[in-house]
């Protein structure tokens, strides 16, 4: 496909090897490899000790962390992130981004295993540092370090849908603020913070609000807890691909009246 003009950081439209930011994400692989490890393990760390932190009942200076706590833990993480690897390796710090990523062109297929290995090994290690940071306690049940475990009276079909809508919102608005040059380049940060705090919100009463297999994963590994794991596989891929597709193929071609 034809690679169009790199503007602010970005680029439209499909093809090459540019991605999100206008990064080269072909270009270093081993390096950003490295990046999306610490990339994935900050979010996992800060996001899981905070929920664990909340199931603990643990205070800081007064009451106890609520599920507010826990999806600004994880939005504010995800700002810091973007801010601070977006022009290395695209901070995608989650496998549905990759995979979204090079099926809409942006990503060259090489990338995905090394970006995604990466994710998760990252991932384990944000786990591994809460398990750390709040000890055995957060690594046991029922807190399991913070793992999205699935309700027993939510269905496949039901956790599939809803983690697909969310990631949707998530994918949507990564693609639009880092791959648009029509976008400033000061917006993506707390733009894609805020998209996963409120999909974090939308989803949590039903699935845990993933939006990450790699965020599942991490948690999942150290503890051996799997409950629903499918639909944290699936969901966030299937809803990442499709907004990738929808902004990349049709809204993305609009112009503002």
């Amino acid at each position: 496909m034809k690679q169009r003009k790199v503007h602010n950081g970005g680029v439209t439209g499909g093809g090459g090897g540019r991605g999100l930011y206008g990064g080269d994400v072909g270009a270093h692989l081993a390096r950003a490899g490295v990046g999306e490890f610490i990339g994935t393990w900050i979010l996992v760390y800060v996001g899981t000790a905070v929920a664990c932190a909340a199931a603990l009942e643990k205070p800081v200076a007064g009451l106890p962390y609520d599920s507010l706590a826990v999806a600004l833990g994880f939005g504010m993480a995800l700002v810091v992130i973007v801010a601070a690897l977006a022009h290395t390796t695209g901070a995608h710090v989650n496998p549905a981004v990759t995979i979204a990523l090079a099926a809409t062109g942006k990503a060259p297929l090489k990338t995905v295993p090394v970006y995604i290995g990466a994710q998760i090994a990252g991932a384990v290690a944000g786990s591994l540092s809460t398990w750390a940071t709040l000890g055995s306690v957060a690594r046991d049940a029922p807190v399991s370090l913070g793992a999205t475990l699935l309700p027993s009276s939510v269905g496949f079909l039901q956790g599939v849908t809803v983690e697909a809508l969310v990631t949707f919102i998530l994918v949507f608005v990564i693609i639009s603020v880092a791959t648009d040059p029509r976008v400033d380049g000061g917006v993506p940060p707390l733009a894609i913070g805020f998209a996963l705090v409120v999909g974090i919100f939308a989803a949590g009463p039903v699935t845990g609000g993933s939006l990450n297999p790699a965020r599942t994963l991490g948690p999942g590994i150290v503890t051996g807890q799997f409950s629903g794991l499918p639909v944290y596989l699936i969901g966030p891929v299937v809803g990442g691909v499709i907004a990738a597709f929808v902004y990349d193929r049709f809204v993305g071609k609009a112009e503002a009246p």
